[in-house]
């Protein structure tokens, strides 16, 4: 006793060619073949020829599709609301190079203030700075000469001065 199991017939015909006339189909369901039933070859045969019946009606399947989809893109092209679409998204792109436009020269205008600001703000500091540095030289040149006009009214005393602290440097250097 053989055990078969079949699948469900759609609208192919059945693969193993059971239950055309109602004998021994069971759509999918488990049933006992009887001796007299097809051997394995024609089994093999039955069921490759649906294979190709299936591979035949996918294929068909998938032109209809196909062509259904070129269709409707054909119609979407030739349509009238496609070129408004179309007029519509060039409108679109021109507003926004505008904007941008607009956008690039507020910015150089910003950036300019800013530029302007920061240079006067800079020579501010600049004079300010030579100003500065100026006094500083103005100081020490008026110490120099102080110093300078003490040395040459207390010659001993500005010597002593200087080997008192060379000592001491000395002392400090020879400690570490």
């Amino acid at each position: 006793m053989i055990v078969i199991i079949l699948p469900p017939c759609g609208t192919m015909a059945c693969p193993m060619g059971l239950g055309l006339d109602g004998d021994n189909h069971t759509g999918g369901k488990t049933t006992m073949a009887q001796s007299n039933n097809p051997s394995f070859d024609d089994m093999k045969k039955d069921a490759s020829a649906a294979g190709q019946q299936a591979k035949s009606d996918v294929r068909e399947g998938a032109k209809k599709i196909g062509d259904d989809i070129r269709d409707t893109a054909d119609k979407l092209s030739q349509n009238s609301s496609a070129e408004n679409l179309k007029d519509k998204g060039a409108d679109m792109a021109q507003n926004v190079r505008e904007t941008a436009q607009d956008y690039v020269e507020r910015a150089r205008e910003v950036g300019g203030e800013y530029a302007g600001r920061a240079k006067a703000e800079a020579e501010r500091l600049y004079n300010q700075g030579q100003q500065r540095a100026s006094d500083v030289a103005h100081y020490a040149e008026e110490r120099y000469d102080e110093v300078s006009e003490m040395v040459r009214r207390n010659p001993a005393q500005a010597l002593g001065i200087a080997a008192g602290v060379g000592f001491l440097i000395g002392l400090i250097l020879s400690r570490r």
